[in-house]
């Protein structure tokens, strides 16, 4: 079975065929801008322009900027607001004719991380940020997602994280690598007052530049780049695809197995799994 991972982001939807098993890219990703405005018929028209790059696929994972309940797209903070609650798991369905999983952008890219990247030996609470148009979270205990998160909301000194430190907010700034540094480590240090994760994932575009930043952060959480980088998006949206379409007797839809033997983990011969929810 081929399976084809789509991301939409703010500013570009991107998606290549997946290696399910190994986490990798099956050819070169294809990516289109993300329409402006990103409303529901111009963003699955995108979809569907980066679909008809590949051929033979059976079946098609998609990620969205917001939360996701069974397939519908419950808010809309960084694309049109005619997404909330769009059932966009039939709209691109329709479109593209082939079974659709649609999930969080965030939560796809950290259960990839989870399965096949930065935290794929760790244990605990762990939290993937994805800094780019918006702020994205994702947060795993041992290796379970708790979906929907959509921590980059938080208040911080009176706005929203995302308009104070993600990298679409450095870049419109001009903001210096330093200053860009203050603020993530500012709404990161909230994070761990809050929750007290045993590490920080950091993804997302910026995520390429972390040398630049991340020996600027202060905060005592030990802080990782996403090791998929930019294609974390699209390798875990495949992977859940892959097992929403295992169908009945299988794993929970949106499952990415991982690793029993790894610290932490539960003992050899119980299922573990990172679920993805929204991936029904």
């Amino acid at each position: 079975m081929t399976i084809l991972g789509i991301d939409i982001g703010g500013s570009g939807v991107k998606g290549a065929p997946v290696d399910t098993v190994r986490g990798e890219l099956l050819d070169e990703r294809c990516r289109v801008p993300t329409p402006q405005p990103a409303d529901v018929d111009r963003v699955v028209d995108a979809v569907a322009e980066v679909a008809a790059r590949f051929e033979g696929y059976d079946s098609v994972g998609v990620t969205f900027p917001g939360v996701v309940v069974d397939g519908v797209t419950r808010t809309a903070a960084n694309v049109h607001k005619s997404w909330i609650d769009a059932p966009a798991a039939r709209l691109f369905g329709e479109r593209l004719g082939k079974p659709v999983t649609v999930l969080n952008d965030a939560d796809a890219a950290g259960a990839a991380e989870v399965a096949f990247g930065a935290g794929r030996d760790q244990s605990g609470l762990i939290m993937m940020v994805t800094l780019g148009t918006g702020i994205g979270t994702a947060l795993f205990l041992d290796g379970v997602l708790l979906p929907n998160t959509e921590l980059g909301h938080l208040e911080i000194d009176g706005k929203d994280a995302e308009l104070i430190a993600s990298d679409r907010v450095r870049e419109s700034e001009d903001l210096s690598w330093e200053k860009f540094a203050h603020r993530v480590s500012k709404y990161l240090r909230h994070v761990e007052m809050l929750l007290s994760p045993r590490l920080f994932i950091i993804g997302g575009g910026v995520s390429k530049k972390a040398d630049k930043y991340f020996p600027l952060l202060e905060i005592r959480t030990p802080v990782v780049a996403a090791k998929l980088l930019n294609n974390a998006g699209i390798i875990g949206a495949a992977v859940s695809a892959g097992q929403a379409a295992s169908g009945p007797g299988g794993q929970h839809p949106g499952s990415i197995p991982v690793d029993a033997s790894r610290p932490g983990s539960p003992e050899a011969g119980e299922a573990h799994t990172v679920n993805a929810e929204g991936a029904r």
